[in-house]
């Protein structure tokens, strides 16, 4: 039998001043998990659901290990807010620990010393911080493990795939440290994904599988096909709710407008989400406030996930539906977990269905790409391409393009490698097996999002049970819900102040400020990476999103079927330059042209001149037939399509203008146009469109 370091007083002594609580005994399970994991060379799978207590399975492990004198832990997981938690719940253990990420880079040297002299117990990374030249050699090298925790292990199977293709990486990583003890922990595993971890992990994985029921959390759906119902819903269901919770979207777009319209209604909201356009202060300020009870709702995506611990959550309401059963126990499972009773509510609308396609269509690259990003890197000088140069020669997004290389090298042997940020074609070919994979997945999806739409169905007091069966658990032991269903009633009257707020979200549009990296050869050589303040777009303002239940029906009638904006969209657009009051106001009005609608966006921007007491000057002339902007996929397409399209007429007026097209996605329509323009001698440039298209996951 393998070396252990379990000490049952020393962990229960742990247990105790963890939890704060002198009384405090082993939860079921728990006891033989830490038994489990502190035997030496031991391989663990713990599934448990969310607030059971797998953190304190890790942590008091550590503890033992260290007591033992070995070496510190080292903590894979998925998402910088879940790394945060861990931290701090591992310092309030006693634990010294750390985490090495992107957002940290000037710690890093700091904790590189602290690895060195044996001053850390716990280090957290993401799993693509294994595929970081600089930690591999840094701080793991000096690490010398004696526990690998890998956190949200259902990642590593292929329900993972889409979500962080980088755990595939993790089932080879252990089984290069055969002297290491692994845990591998969840709370969403079905017995497919078991058997994917069995098979990644190795066939001696010892799982200890608890039971998945929540029986604190009463489940309920409503569907409520349309924007303003579910906005109702919310504002008067929250107003009525005591302690805090999480509204979870499908979209950043979304998160925006329902934080925007439950703090129109007094609620102390805000949205939450991830990328570039939130930085990760903003997110740690906001994760704060909510566990502080400084706010009552937290509008989010899925970048507030796995892992996000504030125990007394109160409730957990969607906004519109999740692709799966088990991203939606994912996220509905941060309710409850130190409450008696507490609610998720999942509402559903009409374009769930088609955003939770478009994002399936959208997880695995396609065959087309496959082959252009090969045949492109088969063409490559001998030290491959950089992903700028990919961009410029392949018309992709950036994401599709990283996520085919991405995917594409996680093969074995892979087709594709990458060296100092220098991608190349390697010897192997793509596989029939790949393929294989991909169909399969999209196939799961396809039946996951099914599934889901059977729950949506449901009866009151069957959901809880459905979950539970669908995650591979036994249905019968789950008890009736603890509380009453909320009422299915909307409010008129506040469903009609909805859809005014809708009509009145003025969105912002903020200028570009930078060129794509090679620059835009008429009037921006690569040199000239800044777009200057002289020739930059002012903030501009966009009417509406595409498609949404305010303006968005009226647009899309317009541009599709009428082929005339409507006078509503006119007085709409006079209405938000009101409210907008830009400063300088603008002194005359232009419109991007088009060549293929011709007296489109024209006509509008004329008759809105008319009604701001403004003239109408046709300032640009479209000289180049160009590709629509729309089907440019990246911002080094975007800005090369646009190269030429446009010429200003000889004399312009001096001053502001007002800048007017139909559509706004990329901003670089507005960018080119702007720099044209202030160039020809023109004031500043006010962009104002009538919808913004894309989503934003």
């Amino acid at each position: 039998m393998a070396a252990s370091v379990f000490n049952h007083a020393r962990a229960l002594h742990l247990l105790r001043a963890g939890s704060g609580n002198p009384k405090a005994d082993f939860r079921d399970g728990q006891l033989e998990a830490i038994q489990a994991v502190c035997e030496q060379s031991s391989r663990v799978m713990v599934v448990q659901k969310t607030g059971w207590g797998k953190s304190f399975v890790y942590f008091i492990s550590t503890l033992l290990y260290r007591d033992a004198g070995r070496g510190p832990s080292l903590l894979i997981s998925p998402l910088l807010s879940l790394m945060r938690n861990q931290v701090a719940a591992a310092e309030r253990m006693g634990l010294r620990a750390a985490t090495v990420n992107t957002e940290n880079q000037y710690q890093w040297q700091r904790i590189e010393r602290q690895v060195a002299n044996g001053e850390l117990d716990l280090l957290l990374i993401s799993p693509e911080r294994l595929q970081n030249e600089r930690f591999i050699l840094g701080p793991m090298a000096a690490l010398n493990p004696s526990l690998v925790v890998i956190d949200e292990a259902h990642c590593i199977s292929d329900w993972g795939h889409d979500f962080r293709p980088d755990y595939r990486r993790l089932g080879r990583l252990v089984k290069t440290i055969p002297n290491i003890s692994l845990l591998a922990t969840t709370a969403t595993a079905s017995q497919r994904v078991m058997d994917d971890l069995a098979a990644e992990l190795g066939p001696s994985l010892y799982q200890l599988r608890g039971d998945l029921n929540r029986s604190s959390l009463t489940l309920q759906t409503l569907q409520l096909p349309s924007q303003t119902a579910r906005l109702a819903w919310l504002a008067s269901t929250i107003r009525t709710m005591e302690g805090s919770g999480i509204v979870y979207t499908l979209t950043k777009r979304d998160a925006r407008v329902v934080a925007g319209w439950l703090k129109e209604c007094g609620i102390e909201a805000e949205a939450y989400f991830g990328g570039s356009s939130m930085v990760s202060s903003e997110r740690e300020r906001l994760e704060e406030a909510l566990i502080r009870d400084q706010l009552q709702v937290l509008v989010a995506t899925t970048a507030l996930g796995m892992g996000y611990d504030k125990p007394n959550l109160a409730f957990v309401f969607h906004y519109q539906m999740p692709g799966s059963v088990v991203a939606y126990y994912q996220q509905v499972g941060r309710a409850g977990r130190a409450l008696e009773a507490a609610r998720g509510v999942l509402l559903s609308g009409r374009e769930d269905l088609r955003i939770n396609q478009f994002f399936i269509r959208n997880a695995f690259p396609t065959r087309a790409a496959v082959e252009e990003v090969l045949t492109v890197l088969d063409q490559a000088p001998e030290d491959g391409l950089h992903l700028n140069r990919l961009m410029e020669t392949i018309n992709l997004s950036e994401q599709r393009i990283q996520q085919t290389l991405k995917i594409l090298s996680l093969e074995v042997p892979a087709p594709v490698g990458c060296t100092n940020n220098m991608w190349q074609r390697l010897p192997a070919p793509v596989s029939p097996s790949f393929w294989q994979r991909v169909e399969r997945l999209e196939q799961r999806r396809e039946e996951e999002l099914n599934q889901m739409q059977a729950f949506l169905e449901l009866p009151y007091g069957s959901h809880m049970p459905f979950v539970v069966q669908a995650l591979d658990g036994d249905p019968f032991n789950v008890d009736a819900p603890r509380l009453a269903p909320l009422s299915e009633l909307v409010d008129r009257e506040l469903a009609m102040h909805a859809a005014a707020y809708l009509k009145r979200l003025d969105i912002p549009i903020y200028p570009r400020k930078e060129w794509p990296i090679w620059g835009i050869p008429s009037f921006a050589p690569p040199k000239n990476k800044y777009i200057y303040t002289s020739r930059k777009a002012e903030v501009g303002r966009a009417l509406c999103y595409w498609s949404d239940a305010g303006w968005g029906g009226l647009v899309e009638q317009g541009k599709y079927k009428d082929g005339r904006f409507s006078q509503e969209l006119v007085d709409a657009c006079v209405a938000l330059l009101e409210r907008w009051s830009p400063s300088p106001a603008p002194e005359w009005v232009c419109c991007i042209p088009s060549s293929r609608h011709r007296e489109l966006v024209p006509d509008f921007a004329y008759r809105l001149a008319g009604a701001l007491g403004l003239p109408f000057v046709e300032a640009l002339v479209k000289v180049r037939e160009n590709e629509q902007q729309k089907a440019m996929q990246n911002n080094t397409q975007q800005v090369r399509n646009l190269d030429g399209a446009f010429a200003v007429c000889p004399e312009l007026p001096p001053g502001p203008c007002l800048l007017v097209d139909d559509m706004v996605d990329s901003r670089w329509t507005f960018a080119v146009a702007a720099w044209q323009l202030r160039a020809a001698g023109s004031g500043p440039v006010l962009p104002l469109a009538l919808a913004q298209t894309g989503q934003g996951r």
